[in-house]
């Protein structure tokens, strides 16, 4: 086991009137990829913060190596009394240098030299980020990195958390983001905090062998489980395999979407004929848009059906927003026409959030001060709809104010789906929420019976709820796909290879002498590499299934240091091997 940059010893702290938690243990190695999971309001951005420094425990001893930098990256940066980002950036003892932020801000597209007090969440992100990496840290701290982020950004972060040489501490809602990324993870569970030396894509399967063996222990000690972990532990359990059938269903929704769209690219969504059978609730003809002189969007053409999911994906600026106003009747285009059907009722939920007084209640915004809701023409108790929604009932008399980022959010989807609706607009759902929230949200938009809009970077969230996925690229085109991002990303993959192939300046002829071939050796690994990665991935998933298991430490401490050190050869061999092949597979390119 390679010795720990950073410790804490029997870790507490009191929140309120008890404590939030309490002999917690954890280690940061090295090189550690750790994603920190948990619900909101379990603690987890008041444990970075404990780590970072930036805040105190009531009990518990830290421990660090001399010399280590642990840089947080917060959630909710402060860019109170700063002109511009660049003076945000640049200040404190532990400013980056100059040169280093400014690289950094160039390839995240993130102009320094705006006004801090008029910057947007995405730019004010993005300077946080620039300060953040630019700081050379040993250890990294990121409290939600990729919210207000558009596609084009995360998908860079994930490159350069790729390279990172240090070790960093990840707390995300994005599901893609954790899975390519992390390779152990922290879960905070009711006070506990438990390890696995797993990443983010082993986190169902480890829990699930957790939830099971505390069902078992109770089992027999002929113990009851509490009442909320009660509801809780099924509602997981049985969420995750209600969503399997979801799953199933989406596809088979996307298949038949499919059959609707014309080619492969095509801007429209074709149906039969325009009668009351097609259900059609948006139409729109040959629509366009400009700003400036600049094409938002060309000549789209699209019919939207009742109990369609439709996702909007784009780089920020593209015009996402831009088209979703367009597709709701709140813009009108410079050319063409959007139809609404006449009885569409839209229910909007913004990526602002502005619609609850933080003086409020819980039970004045859910049931206007009693104790019944009225959820789509039928009658629920307080108590029973906010645990449908992941809250303790005991919070009913809590204001707004002492609610999480994440809390109030669930709040405001509680109270926006319990009103009766045929369309649903989403502007950015999933920031704020935790995982388990993500998959409640999954699960109501797919019993949603009317129609669904949803603007989100989120890549795994549009993949799991949307049926067609409406891709822009910035120039005025719209893909119209059948299916999730990862469908838009094959669609449109050969059109960036064909750009960038283009943009290359034509090559020198090769000399006459040149290698024509890869030599015995280089041939031979580039024929056998392939089936070694594959092997090697086989064994990394195979010791961490092993190691999924939370009790292995504690019943065979040398094996699971056998297990870690076996894994942590494989995977660098299994890097060096993916390397070779790349270098020889370019070389083979080349060649012909």
């Amino acid at each position: 086991m390679v010795a720990p940059i950073l410790a804490y010893e029997d870790l507490g702290l009191i929140q309120g009137a008890g404590w939030l938690f309490r002999n917690l243990n954890f280690y940061v190695g090295p090189r550690d990829r750790l994603a920190l999971i948990g619900r909101n309001g379990a603690g987890k951005t008041t444990l970075l913060k404990l780590i970072a420094g930036t805040i105190d425990s009531d009990e518990g001893r830290r421990t660090i190596v001399p010399g280590t930098r642990v840089v947080l990256l917060e959630q909710d940066p402060n860019l109170a009394g700063f002109q511009t980002l660049a003076d945000y950036v640049l200040s404190g003892d532990d400013a980056p240098q100059h040169y280093e932020a400014e690289a950094i801000a160039d390839q995240l597209g993130i102009d320094l030299s705006r006004e801090a007090a008029t910057a947007s969440g995405g730019e004010r992100r993005r300077a946080a980020i620039v300060r953040a990496l630019a700081q050379d840290p040993d250890v990294l701290l990121l409290d939600e990195p990729t919210n207000h982020l558009d596609i084009g950004a995360i998908e860079w972060l994930e490159e350069w958390l790729g390279r990172f040489r240090g070790a960093f501490v990840v707390i995300s809602h994005d599901r893609t983001f954790l899975t390519r990324l992390t390779k152990q993870t922290l879960w905070l569970d009711r006070g506990n905090l438990r390890r696995a030396e797993v990443g983010f894509g082993g986190f169902d399967a480890w829990t699930e062998q957790v939830y099971a063996e505390e069902q078992r222990a109770a089992e027999r000690l002929d113990a009851r489980l509490k009442l909320e972990e009660h509801w809780l532990l099924r509602g997981v359990t049985g969420r995750r395999r209600r969503n399997q059938g979801r799953l199933t269903k989406l596809k088979e929704m996307r298949a038949e979407r499919a059959a609707m769209i014309g080619p492969q690219g095509g801007a429209a969504l074709a149906v039969g004929s325009d009668d009351n059978k097609t259900k059609v609730v948006i139409d729109a003809k040959h629509v366009t848009k400009a700003y400036d002189g600049r094409t938002i969007i060309g000549d789209l053409t699209l019919r939207v059906t009742r109990g369609d999911r439709i996702g909007i994906v784009g780089r920020n600026g593209a015009g996402k927003t831009t088209l979703l106003r367009m597709l709701t009747g709140e813009l009108a285009p410079d050319s063409g026409e959007v139809k609404l059907s006449k009885t569409l009722d839209g229910i909007v939920i913004d990526q602002q959030r502005k619609l609850m007084a933080p003086d409020k209640t819980v039970r004045e915004v859910l049931a206007d001060g009693g104790d019944w809701i009225d959820v789509m023409g039928s009658k629920k108790h307080i108590h029973g709809y906010l645990k449908e929604f992941l809250f303790d009932p005991s919070l009913t008399e809590a204001k707004i104010a002492s609610l999480s980022g994440g809390e109030r959010s669930r709040l405001l989807l509680a109270r926006e789906f319990a009103r009766p609706s045929n369309l649903l607009v989403l502007d950015e759902p999933t920031n704020d929420l935790d995982l388990e929230t993500l998959d409640l949200l999954q699960e109501v938009i797919a019993d949603y019976e009317g129609t669904v809009l949803i603007v989100s970077h989120d890549r795994d969230f549009l993949d799991r709820t949307v049926t067609v996925t409406l891709g822009l690229d910035g120039s005025g085109k719209v893909d119209v796909v059948a299916g999730g991002y990862e469908d838009w990303e094959r669609q449109r993959a050969p059109r960036i290879e064909a750009k960038k192939a283009a943009s290359k300046p034509a090559a020198a002829p090769a000399p006459v002498q040149a290698r024509t071939k890869l030599s015995y050796k280089d041939q031979r690994d580039y024929d056998q590499l392939p089936a070694r990665i594959e092997a090697l991935d086989k064994a990394i998933a195979r010791d961490e299934a092993l190691l999924a298991d939370p009790n292995l430490y504690t019943r065979d401490p040398a094996g699971f240091d056998k297990l870690m050190k076996a894994i942590a050869a494989a995977r660098e061999e299994k890097d060096a091997a993916e390397l070779r092949w790349l270098e020889l597979a370019e070389t083979a390119e080349a060649l012909g």
